[in-house]
């Protein structure tokens, strides 16, 4: 051993090839509102975390985003959270509520990762906005009083109360307008009849249909609605059932018939010809299902991805040759597939240790499937003829830990492999 001690240090090192973390933190949540200006104060990390300020620079603090986003940056003079660039509430999270983001932050010697939670909160910044700038409906003359007309809905960006909360018409003599919520939270007008018309005495009518957000102030669209009165047509298109519910697997082929919606009207002629359209012109819902305007039925036309949209709400409109018409809904939910490989991100690693070190974790690692249920689920491995061992961390993290004192005379170096596995089919 003598001989020995003359061409090896006293420390001698064991070679590894993975990432180690000392301590995870408990979470911690902020907020901040979008399109807050760059430069701008979030939170002190080093005093929420009781840190003095200069440990950050030494034990090299930073911030990692699980998409490789710096949405913010860290000042390591003074422990400050800024925001390193403006946030746009609808374009991180869309229509999703509540909009959060999450990120970690890294300090080393000794490792130690922060988990935090940041709550982008929506300002009124959109109007609402109508899909068509006009709407026209044909009324029958003998229509009685009490009689409601569905109306295109308006769309905002903002969530919440900075969503659209009512609907008014103008000028108002012959109708109102009641506001109704979907079951998809939406709210969309309805036109109700007042008074009898008289084609006669006027055969049109122009109205101002108004949709007011909760914004504080709130802000406004309007769609002008025109209202042709016609001689009696006795009998509007029904279809068979107000509401389908259908389920389609995400690979499904382009072109493939997902269902077919069905109306009748009982009039003969061209006041009993039936023809289908998407009562609303979303732009999402046209470049992705297509519609037979003679025979009702609905196609895919481009892939589906349900880590994108989950589902989606078609509402249909049947029509006659003499402009009236009825609506039905057609709920169509995406069956998620097993598309996503596993990712494993190493966070923390220690590449070299002394030999004869007591249980030393050697890395920290996330795992992560965008897949749902089994898909998404996952198991963590690696080979059993080497001296460590996987230990589960906070949620989706693990640590590779040596399962006893090493031996460097014994073996000098290890390859470890890690391997992640989803339980999804295949």
């Amino acid at each position: 051993m003598e001989a020995a001690k003359e061409h090896f240090p006293r420390l001698r090192q064991v070679l590894l090839f993975v990432l180690l973390s000392h301590t995870w933190a408990e979470q911690e949540d902020y907020r901040i509102a979008e399109e807050t200006e760059r430069g701008s104060f979030v939170a002190n990390l080093a005093k929420d975390k009781g840190l003095a300020v200069r440990e950050l620079s030494w034990r090299r603090a930073r911030i990692i985003f699980t998409n490789d986003k710096k949405y913010f940056q860290l000042n390591l003079q003074t422990g400050d959270l800024q925001v390193n660039d403006k946030l746009d509430r609808e374009e991180l999270c869309g229509p999703m509520e509540p909009c959060v983001l999450q990120f970690q932050v890294l300090l080393e010697e000794p490792l130690e990762v922060y988990r935090y939670k940041l709550l982008v909160t929506d300002i009124n910044d959109n109007s609402p906005v109508f899909p068509e700038a006009e709407m026209i409906l044909k009324i029958m003359e003998n229509t009685l009083p009490g009689t409601a007309f569905p109306l295109k809905n308006a769309q905002d960006l903002d969530v919440g109360i900075n969503n659209i909360q009512n609907y008014t018409i103008y000028p108002n003599s012959h109708f109102h307008v009641l506001t109704h919520n979907s079951g998809e939270g939406r709210k969309y007008p309805e036109l109700v009849l007042d008074k009898v018309l008289d084609r006669e005495e006027q055969p049109e009518l122009k109205l101002t249909l108004l949709a007011v957000d909760g914004g504080v102030p709130p802000k406004t669209g309007t769609a002008l609605v025109l209202i042709d009165i016609l001689d009696i047509n006795d009998n509007a298109p029904e279809f068979a059932q107000p509401l389908y519910h259908v389920q389609i697997v995400e690979n499904s082929p382009l072109g493939s018939v997902i269902v077919t919606v069905s109306a009748r009207d009982l009039d003969t002629g061209t006041n009993g010809e039936v023809f289908y359209s998407f009562f609303y012109g979303d732009e999402e819902i046209s470049r992705t299902f297509a519609l037979d305007e003679l025979t009702g039925e609905i196609k895919i036309i481009r892939t589906l991805d349900f880590e994108k949209i989950m589902s989606y709400e078609l509402d249909i409109k049947a029509s006659d040759g003499a402009g009236l018409s009825g609506k039905c809904t057609v709920i169509i939910e995406v069956v998620d597939i097993n598309d996503n490989t596993p990712e494993l991100t190493v966070a923390s690693l220690i590449s070299s240790i002394p030999e004869n070190s007591p249980e030393t974790t050697i890395a920290l690692f996330s795992i992560q499937d965008q897949d749902s249920g089994d898909n998404g689920r996952m198991v963590c491995s690696i080979q059993e003829d080497v001296p460590f061992t996987l230990k589960p961390s906070v949620e989706n993290f693990y640590k590779l830990v040596t399962e006893g004192e090493l031996d460097r005379e014994s073996q000098a170096e290890y390859n470890i492999t890690i391997t992640v596995t989803d339980l999804g089919t295949p």
